[in-house]
């Protein structure tokens, strides 16, 4: 029979060994998150080529997003696509594993491997879109965002009868609409245009995110080049704004600016007491926030000692804020300034798909919380010296999942240019409200009747807003 110091010091190296496997990769990612942030892209990309063994462990999908992100940045599409394919096949086959599971019950959610949030499956999308446009492959960019609502239609299967407002994805009809435009199917162009302004009005009103005044021209000239005039009356007096057709002899430059930086997964701690119940069940609670869970014991020995339970304090995810330095941007072309639109605002959609999804999922987390903390004050009675490594252990292991994909924008910003044809030098002004404004520069070659696309990400951003 083991001695009970023996149980006690044993646990302790349970915790220790658990905390030193979960920090090694993020230790070492400091150096990657340094170079990102940065712009030293190549300095980045370095890291992940000499890192390929995590695309084998538990955050795996973390390493395949953020090697996408850099290969796209770096010019790199195929490339780019394959790492992403990657991503999407693991969120798709996703397996539960049986392990994990049991270690996640004993200790916390980082043990099992990560799967992803609804909107980080979504940006998967976004950014294959964007590398098959890069390489002239429209058909395959229109299959690609098709993909974005195909998944949120699927998730809000899953939300049926509880919150859930990232139902749909505005920019994602707005994306699909100039694919569209950019093939001249003016018709399903003006429907994807449409589209994305309802969903502007009906679902990310509830985020504050409003529609760009950019859409609302897209839609009045894909109207009128179908001859959809009905169309074109009804929206000229709702935008209160003329319907614009642009010059057979221009070409068109849709430019796409992601600014800043997604906010970076934290956890909070909150206080639930044991409201009592009946039978095998019970009710924490808290009555400053409201929430309150029930939680079903079956063992008898669990459920007296959950009776026994005044009060748990358990942790959650919460997302960390990191704001974009440049608060606006606009194009430069020959004198002519054109100020980019907000359409995407990714920071208040991960932090209101968190908020909902944690509603739904804490449920598990009481239940594994009220379990270990019964037991730690079960062992307390049979003794002392057991009970304090019970709770060393439990105060050690008791983490939320705080991972998540860090090399994501901010939001995401547009414009459509019409510019002559031939080559074109346009510039992307970003303005700061205590510093000098910032210059990138890029040689366009504009077709007569086409589109050209262009995709930039200005990182700069504040330290983390608590």
């Amino acid at each position: 029979m083991l001695k009970q110091p023996n149980i006690a010091r044993g646990l302790g190296l349970v915790a220790i060994f658990f905390f030193i496997s979960c920090a090694t990769y993020y230790k070492q990612r400091e150096s990657f998150q340094t170079d990102f942030e940065t712009g030293n892209i190549e300095g980045a990309q370095k890291f992940l080529k000499h890192h390929t063994k995590a695309s084998e462990k538990k955050d795996r999908l973390l390493y395949y997003m953020d090697r996408g992100v850099v290969e796209q940045m770096l010019g790199n599409y195929d490339t780019s696509n394959y790492f992403f394919e990657q991503a999407y096949y693991y969120s798709q086959d996703f397996r539960r594993n049986i392990g994990a599971d049991i270690a996640s019950m004993v200790t916390n959610p980082m043990t099992k491997p990560y799967k992803g949030e609804d909107y980080e499956i979504v940006m998967i999308h976004y950014y294959k879109t964007i590398n098959y446009i890069q390489l002239g492959r429209l058909d395959d960019a229109l299959i690609e965002v098709r993909r974005i609502n195909i998944h949120l239609n699927e998730q809000s299967d899953k939300y049926e009868g509880k919150r859930y407002r990232y139902k749909e994805d505005a920019f994602a009809h707005l994306l699909m609409g100039t694919i569209y435009e950019a093939k001249r199917d003016f018709n399903n162009a003006f429907i994807a245009y449409r589209n994305s302004y309802n969903v502007y009005k009906d679902v990310y009103s509830e985020l504050g995110i409003s529609p760009p005044e950019q859409l609302k021209k897209d839609i009045l000239r894909t109207a009128a080049l179908t001859g959809f005039y009905s169309e074109v009356d009804l929206y000229e007096k709702e935008f209160e704004m003329k319907a614009e057709v642009p010059s057979d002899t221009s070409g068109s430059l849709v430019f796409f600016w992601l600014n800043g930086l997604v906010p970076v997964k934290g956890e909070v701690s909150v206080n639930l007491y044991n409201t009592g119940g009946n039978g095998s069940g019970f009710v924490f609670a808290d009555d400053q926030s409201g929430m309150s869970f029930p939680v079903i014991v079956s063992n008898s020995n669990d459920k007296s000692n959950v009776s026994d339970l005044k009060m748990i304090r358990f942790t959650m995810p919460k997302f960390n804020r990191r704001d974009p330095l440049s608060t606006s941007a606009y194009l430069l072309n020959d004198s002519q300034k054109y100020t980019l639109e907000e359409a995407e605002d990714v920071s208040k959609i991960a932090i209101a798909n968190l908020e909902d999804r944690v509603l739904k999922d804490i449920a598990l987390s009481i239940g594994r919380l009220v379990i270990k903390q019964a037991a730690e004050a079960a062992a307390r009675e049979q003794n002392e010296g057991i009970g304090a490594a019970v709770s060393v252990l439990n105060a050690l292991t008791e983490k939320a999942d705080t991972r998540n994909w860090q090399t994501l924008p901010n939001k995401i910003n547009y414009k459509r240019v019409y510019l002559d044809p031939g080559y074109q030098e346009v510039k992307l002004i970003n303005n700061y409200p205590n510093a000098p404004s910032d210059t990138a520069i890029f040689d366009l070659e504009v077709q007569k009747g086409r589109t050209t696309f262009q995709t930039y990400h200005t990182l700069a951003s504040t330290q983390l807003v608590k």
